[in-house]
């Protein structure tokens, strides 16, 4: 049985990473469900150490300290279903919708929204998982360099969204989904919403970027853990648990 999450809310103005002060909170005592949000990063961080860029005022910056009742093989669905909740919210919140790229963006045609952080600490309390979320809002928020691969709430519904609500839709979607992914077949459904609202589950020519080599296939779906199955162009399957993968333009 699945405990009732209940969010507490630490506000910053600044910060340097909002993934790190949760980190530095979870090895403190925190709870389950205290939340990080900040205005500003000056130490924003993605996936491989990679810079994420996060102007004042420009999109929601926010981390969760959770502690699930779930196998450790299976923490990596966490991703997963954070990225659901993200859907879920701006579907609620701003009437957008979202295509889910693996393991870890938001998209709108194939240009990046936003994206999730999930990382493996040790405390004292036992392990401790930390979800950072972060979402482009404002337009004024990309740089020049960026703005062919990249987009904002603000750009696609052509107005401003609101923050606030943007927050409280998200920290609703985390609860019911994280509620879910822990309930019995909670993993399977998690993987099987996951591919409903992702155009890269199944049959999307994607090049597979590896710290060794790279290669081109067709995705067809997900593993149990939430890794990236891969069939190559020879007709291998290839099951990706780490890595880059990119769509191969007009290719689905």
């Amino acid at each position: 049985m699945t405990r009732e999450m209940s969010f507490r809310i630490l506000r910053f103005d600044s910060i340097d990473s909002t993934n790190l002060e949760a980190m530095r909170q979870a090895r403190a005592g925190a709870r389950e469900g205290l939340c990080i949000v900040a205005r500003e990063q000056t130490a924003g961080r993605g996936r491989l150490d990679r810079s994420w860029q996060s102007p004042k005022d420009a999109g929601l910056y926010f981390s969760i300290v959770l502690r699930p009742e779930l196998k450790m093989n299976s923490w990596p669905l966490l991703t997963l279903m954070a990225a659901l909740a993200v859907s879920d919210a701006l579907v609620k919140a701003c009437g957008l919708r979202v295509d889910i790229k693996w393991p870890n963006d938001l998209c709108v045609k194939d240009r990046k929204l936003g994206g999730i952080l999930a990382e493996t600490i040790d405390t004292e309390k036992g392990s401790a998982a930390i979800v950072g979320i972060g979402i482009n809002l404002f337009s004024h928020g990309l740089r020049d360099t960026i703005r062919d691969t990249a987009t904002s709430v603000e750009s696609e519904i052509a107005a401003e969204p609101d923050v606030e609500s943007v927050l409280q839709a998200l920290l609703k979607a985390i609860s019911e989904r994280y509620e879910v992914l822990q309930s019995p077949k909670g993993e399977e459904h998690t993987i099987r919403e996951w591919c409903a609202n992702s155009s890269f589950a199944f049959d999307r020519q994607v090049r597979v970027s590896l710290d060794s080599d790279s290669f081109v296939g067709a995705t067809r779906g997900l593993e149990s853990d939430g890794a990236l199955r891969v069939e190559t162009e020879a007709g291998r399957i290839r099951v990706v648990r780490a890595g880059d993968v990119t769509a191969l333009r007009g290719m689905k």
